[in-house]
């Protein structure tokens, strides 16, 4: 079947839950995929065209005079002032890394947040990168935020580093199927030519709704 067909199935096997279900492409890479080699590991993100289909929560880390636009703006902010106090609350500090699926800093913020919060969010692949966009100006304006928001909502994380097996969310269930289908083809042409091997180092692929069975596409 096509992944049209696919997505269509999953939907129509699954039992009907209390929440929107999420479809995710389960990826298992080859046995002889070594993780030891540091080429091989992989930390990226790609925009999903049609985008994830429910919001995640970004957390943005600013100075003063960034504080209200980002307010209006983002899920939570930090305020730079903020950061050492933070840092010394271990507890409060895992919390807040596990909390955001996003981060984004001003950027004359970004050394203090290496300082005080890169041994938290450094491991979880959550340091804000320029590369994504998650780095705004220093006079950024309340709609350039918004535009960064929303943006980087399309965005999923890919990290390739300790597993051979990884997952990806690429849509909800109240999405047209065709989106989504559309959504798992970019992808996954998009993984093939990022890692090492290409598609030859895929072993499976397969679909599946958060709580229903999987079926292979690959």
């Amino acid at each position: 079947m096509n992944l049209v067909e696919a997505v269509t199935h999953v939907k129509e096997k699954s039992k009907k839950r209390r929440f929107t279900q999420t479809y995710e492409l389960i990826i298992n890479l080859k046995k002889d995929y070594d993780l030891k080699k540091a080429e091989n590991r992989v930390v990226d993100y790609f925009e999903l065209p049609h985008g994830r289909g429910k919001k995640v929560k970004i957390c943005a880390i600013v100075a003063q005079e960034l504080e209200k636009p980002a307010s209006r703006v983002f899920d939570y902010v930090i305020l730079r002032d903020k950061l050492p106090e933070i840092a010394g609350n271990k507890r409060l500090a895992k919390k807040i890394a596990k909390s955001y699926y996003i981060f984004v800093a001003q950027a004359l913020v970004m050394p203090d947040i290496g300082k005080y919060l890169g041994k938290y969010l450094g491991p979880r692949d959550k340091m804000p990168n320029p590369k994504y966009g998650m780095i705004v100006p220093n006079n950024a304006l309340e709609e350039q935020l918004r535009s960064t928001y929303d943006r980087l909502q399309k965005l999923v994380r890919v990290s390739i580093k300790n597993h051979l097996t990884f997952g990806v969310p690429i849509g909800t269930e109240e999405m047209d199927p065709k989106l989504v289908a559309e959504n798992a083809r970019e992808f996954l042409n998009w993984l093939f030519n990022r890692i090492p091997g290409g598609r030859q180092s895929i072993d499976s692929v397969y679909l599946k709704l958060t709580m229903s069975n999987s079926i292979r596409i690959i």
